[in-house]
């Protein structure tokens, strides 16, 4: 699902026709008063065929939103309920976005491209449909980074600035706006199917698990589709649990909206990177309980998934759903042991969980950076052996012993004294020099620091 980047032509596709009129509204862009090309995604513009357009074609489609040729004639709405932070909310749905065009990659993948920040929708609510421009850029940060670090993530694929001053009450304002735009493997959400179920909708229920089995996950429908498609739901979301802790990442608002049923990471808020292992650490300021914390990510994905499940029980008995439900476990430990294997650059073999509980304990009992660990454990061999002298890591030098590297580590990243990481006053410092200079090389410089280390550590292994 996660497909590696290869160049390939133009392919158009308006697949969402099949679940018409019941999945969207159309709507407008917003007439912005400026549109200013601030971002481009160059190497995944190349994956789907507009790595041609000069800058003006793009900010005409981009910024102004004419259709793209042969795609979808109009910008729709999606329409989704959701649980956020557990409480039941109908009256969500795009408020500041749409789905602007559909088309095909190198691999042959449906692809969406959406937006965020593009005007009002009949579900702005009393929103105003916009996007300031550090939310844009904190985007891109968050995809860049995640993509690199093995996430089967959104990818951030422009970003142009508008030209109007916004006001917000979490931050200084007026502040500058943008428009974003997304490519996404679909943004049939958990919530999508929750709506359906709500309004007692088999027929949408039904079309919508047909639009998920062909079209996304490539798969004929067997004898029983609903729960062919929770069997793969729930390996894709463990995995994407997973892979949220080899990063560090904590997302921030794991809501049933925010949750793709092909367990792509999208929607980045108040997303953090954890400096160290920490259970605790949360993103969102509002996460006043801790629900979405670093440690509690696998059991509020978990949560999600099941909350499918409630939605497909129109269709389909509930053992055999339940039954899908408790592999989430593990399938989870599972895919941890397998991607923290590859961010170390070692072979699977032997006792993998013993190693990531090892090295676990290792990180929360000294304090080791999750970034500085990787970095310097690359294949398993200690760079700095005088940072890991300390008894807490005795555990995990012996066990790592009888593990055989595996991961490359002749590319010059990792002859770098120290890790790419992307913490919090980064962040801030990348935003302020955007925001008092207008200075949008320290942006640029991290985005290709990025995607070096990314080229280091090469594919994420694949869900089996």
């Amino acid at each position: 699902m996660n497909a590696p980047l290869q160049p390939a032509k133009y392919s158009p596709a308006h697949e969402i026709a099949a679940l018409m009129p019941d999945i969207g509204d159309p709507v407008e862009a917003a007439d912005f008063p400026q549109t200013i090309l601030r971002f481009r995604n160059d190497r995944w513009a190349e994956a789907v065929g507009l790595e041609t357009w000069n800058d003006e074609e793009w900010t005409r489609h981009f910024g102004r939103f004419h259709p793209l040729p042969g795609s979808m004639p109009n910008p729709l709405a999606l329409r989704y309920h959701g649980h956020q932070f557990r409480s039941y909310n109908p009256q969500i749905g795009d408020g500041r976005g749409f789905l602007f065009a559909q088309l095909r990659d190198g691999a042959g993948r449906l692809l969406d491209l959406g937006t965020k920040g593009s005007g009002q929708t009949p579900y702005s609510r009393f929103g105003d449909g916009r996007l300031t421009l550090k939310g844009g850029v904190r985007e891109i940060l968050a995809t860049e980074m995640l993509e690199a670090l093995g996430v089967n993530t959104s990818k951030t694929f422009s970003l142009i600035e508008t030209g109007e001053a916004l006001e917000r009450h979490d931050e200084p304002s007026p502040t500058r706006a943008a428009v974003l735009v997304r490519l996404s493997h679909s943004h049939i959400r958990i919530g999508t199917f929750q709506r359906a179920a709500y309004f007692d909708d088999k027929a949408l229920l039904e079309k919508l698990t047909d639009y998920a089995l062909t079209r996304l996950y490539g798969e004929t429908p067997g004898d029983n589709p609903p729960v062919q498609l929770m069997t793969r739901v729930i390996e894709r979301t463990a995995d994407l649990a997973a892979s949220y802790m080899v990063a560090g990442f904590v997302h921030g608002v794991l809501n049933s909206d925010n949750i793709n049923v092909t367990g792509e990471s999208f929607d980045y808020g108040p997303w953090r990177f954890a400096p160290t292992w920490d259970n605790g650490f949360t993103a969102a300021y509002f996460d006043e309980t801790g629900l979405y914390a670093f440690g509690r990510q696998a059991e509020a994905i978990h949560w999600d998934a099941a909350q499918l499940a409630v939605s497909l029980r129109p269709l389909v008995e509930a053992e055999p759903l339940v039954e899908q439900m408790e592999r989430f476990p593990a399938l989870f430990s599972e895919a941890l042991t397998r991607r923290f294997c590859w961010r170390l650059g070692v072979a699977t073999d032997g006792d993998a969980s013993a190693l990531v509980q090892a090295a676990v304990r290792g990180m929360v009992e000294t304090g080791t950076e999750i970034d500085r660990f990787f970095h310097d454990w690359r294949r398993g061999k200690a760079r700095a052996a005088g940072r890991y002298a300390d008894e807490s890591w005795a555990p995990f030098r012996e066990v790592a012993s009888g593990f055989e590297a595996n991961g490359d580590r002749t590319h010059p990243y990792w002859t770098d004294e120290n890790p790419c990481s992307m913490h919090i006053g980064e962040v801030e410092a990348i935003w302020s020099a955007i925001d008092r200079e207008d200075d949008w090389r320290p942006l640029y410089d991290k985005i290709a620091a990025i995607r070096r280390m990314g080229e280091a550590h090469g594919d994420a292994p694949k869900v089996p």
